[in-house]
Formats: structure tokens, C-alpha cells, sequence
């Protein structure tokens, strides 16, 4: 069964690095020198997330919905989007 989680890809000030989140996985995020690397990044970490939820046995939370999201264009902006693009 696949699990689509929503993805939220942001640039942080602080740290200088581009920050991918998963808000629905406690403490499943990642971080990159590009937004594309920051949500490979974050991909590993979800698929690890949830297979030590399910070794565990702990319950795997649902998807919270999301109507609006932000996609990463081909030419590397990010625009508001309704389409499924930033669920991974």
C-alpha cells in the first residue's frame, strides 16, 4: 500500500539550505543545496520513517489533505499549483 504524504520544499534563512517536510511524520524532514536535493533527501527519510513505524508496529498516521500546493517547475520556480505534484 502507498502512502502519499504531503511535502512541503521551503528555503530556510538560518541555515542557508533548502528544508523538505513531511508535517504529517513527526520529525521526517531533510535538507539540501537545491530543492531537488533537499526532496530526494526527504524521500529517504520518509521511506525510513515508515518502515521502522511498521517494524515497530506503531500506527501510521493518515494523510492530512492538502488543496492548495506548491510545485517546482521544470525552470526551477516554484507556483501554486492544485494538481497532486507535491505529494510524494
Amino acid at each position: 500500500m502507498e502512502h502519499r504524504y504531503r511535502i512541503e520544499v521551503f528555503w530556510y534563512e538560518p541555515d542557508q539550505c533548502w528544508i523538505a517536510d513531511v508535517p504529517d511524520l513527526r520529525f521526517c524532514s531533510a535538507h539540501g543545496e537545491s530543492p531537488e536535493e533537499a526532496l530526494a533527501e526527504v524521500q529517504i527519510a520518509k521511506k525510513l520513517w515508515l518502515q521502522d513505524a511498521q517494524e515497530t508496529g506503531e500506527s501510521l498516521p493518515r494523510p492530512s489533505p492538502s488543496p492548495v500546493m506548491i510545485a517546482l517547475t521544470e525552470a526551477g520556480e516554484l507556483r501554486r499549483t492544485r494538481s497532486p505534484a507535491g505529494i510524494a
